[in-house]
């Protein structure tokens, strides 16, 4: 999955915020809904426009902030 062809950072949408290429969706606002108990179904179903390919590469760009070191655990977490 080549995530750099389905999200997008543009100053002027969503204070460059990263989002799915053709939506006002940010990659934050995804993770925070499957965080928060939504199911892909659920995104789907309440954003039409939203792909399961779109949600994949919203996956393969938090891990490859993960595999970066670009997303860490805060010290105070830290064991």
């Amino acid at each position: 999955m080549n995530w750099q062809d389905r999200i997008i950072s543009n100053p002027e949408i969503l204070s460059g915020k990263a989002a799915v290429k053709g939506t006002r969706l940010s990659v934050e606002f995804i993770l925070e809904r499957l965080a928060s108990g939504w199911t892909e179904n659920d995104l789907l179903s309440n954003y039409p426009r939203l792909t399961r390919e779109d949600l994949q590469a919203v996956y393969a760009y938090a891990y490859e902030g993960l595999k970066d070191g670009l997303l860490f655990l805060p010290s105070r977490y830290a064991a």
